[in-house]
């Protein structure tokens, strides 16, 4: 427990952890069998308090899964608990009145929407309260801590209204599945850049590397975080409503990416170029895959351009190009009459943004 966190009641934590249980009995199994096993197995390292060096046995391992997934079972369906907050008791959803009694105590609480109907919470302690940031000077930051309860899907970053809550320990961990999926098949990717500057060739020189990683992809995320504030001027409150209405897994994949994609072109890679350090490029490059590379192909090439010494200017085109690409094509979706409609466009080889020549 951090110096400044006091204790909190049992109830509470329960409860909390009860509704992450709640969330993940309704949408663990939209997820494939890989990445299910993936995130299972860091859920199961976090929950019995392992190091990422530590050794899994698979008998332990496949008992708690057996038992997590009967303990799913049995929730299937239940209504969310609502949160014991001294006197009272919250609405799990009521972010505002929960954390006006955690943050004074040193705790901070995270509750939201993933996806239609996909609700995911946390509750960890606060390691840091940012405000009047210079490049944001309307927002917060909550910098979470270790978690006292968690879903299996822990995002490391979000945009809540106006505060950006940074989940340390998740941060850490997307890091080390990433060095690991790096360090199995090494390659010429963008992370292995990242590895040479950090001296990552095996999981003690990444452990040791960890908190500086780690520090260098909150600010990353940060600058993520900046640009989805700025995207919500243009895309807020049509966009949320089309996110939560749109049910096809590729469309709403492809739906998220449109906007990340106008955050990071407009506000982070710019952030990036100008301010440095050249690893924070390579770790931005180094999860530009999936619907984002498929959606603007052609940033990959622009990124190779900045490694061969163009100083950037290919960036920053690219940026500009599919900035402006990407806003237009947010706001035809804004303006379709239903989510059938914006996953027909978003299906069309047109959402896709090309460079030409």
């Amino acid at each position: 427990m951090s110096a400044a966190a006091r204790p909190l009641p049992a109830a509470l934590v329960e409860a909390v952890q009860r509704n992450c249980d709640i969330a993940d009995a309704a949408h663990a199994a939209e997820l494939s069998l890989c990445n299910f096993l993936l995130q299972m197995r860091e859920y199961y390292r976090w929950q019995q308090g392992l190091g990422f060096d530590a050794a899994l046995a698979r008998d332990e391992v496949g008992r708690w899964l057996a038992e997590t997934e009967s303990r799913w079972d049995a929730l299937q369906g239940e209504p969310f608990e609502p949160l014991p907050l001294g006197a009272a008791r919250l609405d799990p959803f009521d972010l505002d009145a929960a954390n006006a009694w955690l943050i004074p105590r040193g705790w901070v609480y995270g509750a939201g929407l993933a996806g239609p109907g996909r609700a995911g919470f946390f509750l960890a302690e606060l390691k840091q309260l940012e405000r009047e940031l210079a490049a944001a000077p309307a927002l917060t930051v909550q910098h979470a801590g270790r978690e006292l309860a968690r879903g299996l899907f822990a995002p490391p970053a979000a945009l809540q209204g106006r505060t950006v809550v940074l989940r340390h320990a998740s941060i850490e961990r997307w890091l080390w599945e990433r060095y690991e999926a790096f360090a199995l098949r090494r390659g010429d990717v963008p992370f292995a850049a990242v590895a040479r500057s950090f001296g990552l060739h095996d999981t003690p020189s990444f452990l040791a590397a960890l908190p500086r990683l780690a520090a260098l992809q909150s600010r990353v995320l940060l600058w993520h975080e900046i640009g989805e504030h700025r995207a919500a001027r243009t895309l807020e409150p049509g966009w949320g409503a089309l996110r939560l209405a749109v049910h096809d897994r590729r469309a709403a994949l492809w739906l998220r990416a449109v906007r990340d994609h106008l955050a990071d072109l407009r506000v982070t890679l710019p952030a990036l170029l100008d301010e440095g350090p050249s690893e924070a490029l390579h770790l931005w490059f180094s999860h530009h895959e999936g619907a984002h590379a498929a959606l603007f192909p052609g940033l990959a090439d622009a990124y190779r351009a900045w490694c061969a010494g163009d100083g950037g200017r290919a960036l920053r085109r690219a940026c500009a190009r599919g900035e402006a690409h990407f806003e237009a094509l947010a706001q035809e979706l804004l303006r379709l009459a239903d989510a059938d409609a914006a996953a027909r466009r978003l299906a069309d080889d047109s959402a896709i943004c090309s460079l030409g020549a």
